[in-house]
């Protein structure tokens, strides 16, 4: 077997491998020998086709399969004698052989980058630092008190905060348009769900007015059929309500699970699930930046097969999800919507995993344990999940990569410049 190797764009090899006649020839022979043995044809006994006469009827056919099985024997020999690692699966043409007789062919593919992983000490990464105040949890308290709003109806004009009940047609150029009427629609005054000037509109009505509002659309508006478009909408105001915030007494207090029913234990147990969920932002945050340092120091070429290949999982997994949710699409979603996003899980897992078996890191127990342990206290029985994370094996597996991943970044912290950045809760929480 003769192999020569040429390179092409970034990470793609053209392997030209030839194999000599008699090694053709013992192949094909082996493939007539077998057909011999079960095959049928007019005039004779099964087994008993001389072998002239399969090599006439079935020759062609025969090299062709012998092709076939030549390439599959021969491939990763030859890319392992040549040491190349393919990355994705490799796209084989057949091309004149150098041996009459002979195969020969070119496998093309890409091959798995070599990875060195680079000085880090360059890199500055900055630790975001918050707490949960009593501001924050007061915050919290509030939204929990809004998401039970009470709404009155009241006989007077509708104020911003308040909901109206309507109808509306709307118009352009005196013509209805697509999405451009509904009944009954309730509405909050001033929460800028509608077009600039709509909600604003509405400001002093009663229930039982009908109002005209001249509005236009945005330029950069969604729907780009009415883009910049002037509408002219009719709106009929059935009824005004306002909002009633509950008290915060010992109800309120023990319909969030507090039985206690005081206010210390409500903002007790609302502390401590905010710091929880701080904790893991922050950590999740510090990932993120580490991962950006390690992938800054280390810039290199990845597989386009493997990037491929991320990018139509993630395309799968996100059409799974949106089932899940009742979110039915017909949408045909293009893989090439998670490239960048793929490109970058390639790169990093390349890293990590070169780190990983670099530095001799593991999973180990105490720590796997912990994390599974940290995990339950946000569930009601934190025990239940605890038992199910230890005693089946693919969840167990991914507390494990997730530990494995933390060390990775412990690593990654230990070799780069760390700094602190400080940040309040709602900024960690809403952006991070």
């Amino acid at each position: 077997m003769q192999v020569s190797v040429e390179s092409g764009e970034g990470l793609e090899k053209r392997m030209l491998v030839d194999l000599p006649a008699g090694r053709v020839s013992e192949v094909v022979e082996q493939k007539l020998r077998e057909l011999a043995r079960h095959v049928r044809l007019d005039g004779f006994r099964p087994g008993k086709v001389p072998m002239r006469t399969l090599r006439q009827r079935f020759g062609e056919q025969v090299r062709q399969e012998a092709y076939g099985t030549l390439i599959q024997e021969t491939l990763y020999e030859a890319a392992s004698q040549q040491k190349l690692m393919p990355a994705g699966e490799p796209r084989v043409e057949l091309r004149d052989a150098t041996e009459e007789g002979g195969l020969g062919y070119t496998a093309t593919f890409e091959v798995m980058p070599e990875i060195a992983i680079g000085d880090l000490s360059g890199q500055s990464v900055a630790r975001v630092v918050a707490e949960v105040t009593e501001s924050d949890i007061g915050d919290m308290i509030e939204k929990l008190r809004k998401q039970r709003t009470v709404w009155n109806d009241v006989d007077r004009g509708a104020q911003d905060g308040d909901t109206v009940h309507i109808d509306f047609k709307g118009t352009i150029d005196g013509e209805t348009f697509d999405g451009g009427s509904a009944d009954n629609v309730p509405l909050v005054l001033g929460s800028g769900s509608m077009i600039d000037g709509f909600e604003s509109g509405l400001l002093g009505a009663k229930a039982g007015d009908e109002r005209i509002l001249d509005v236009t659309f945005p330029d950069d508006y969604r729907a780009t059929h009415l883009a910049g478009k002037p509408a002219s909408f009719a709106v009929k105001v059935h009824r005004v309500s306002e909002p009633q915030l509950p008290e915060v007494d010992e109800d309120f207090v023990k319909a969030f699970g507090v039985e206690a029913g005081t206010v210390e234990a409500l903002r007790d147990d609302i502390a401590k699930n905010m710091r929880h969920e701080l904790k893991q932002r922050l950590d999740a945050v510090s990932k993120e930046r580490a991962m950006d340092a390690l992938i800054a120091a280390n810039p290199m070429d990845v597989p386009k097969a493997m990037v491929s290949q991320e990018a139509e999982r993630m395309k799968q997994q996100t059409l799974q999800e949106m089932q899940q949710r009742g979110q039915h699409s017909s949408m045909d979603l293009p893989a090439s919507v998670f490239e960048g996003q793929a490109r970058r899980r390639v790169h990093l897992g390349l890293l990590v995993g070169e780190i990983i078996q670099q530095q001799g890191l593991s999973a180990a127990e105490d720590a796997v344990r912990a994390t599974i342990a940290e995990f339950a206290e946000s569930y009601e029985d934190p025990q239940e999940v605890i038992d199910y994370y230890l005693q089946d094996a693919n969840a167990r597996k991914s507390i494990e990569n997730l530990v494995l991943e933390n060390a990775v970044v412990d690593w990654i912290m230990g070799q780069v410049q760390v700094g602190e950045e400080n940040k309040s809760f709602s900024e960690v929480m809403d952006k991070g």
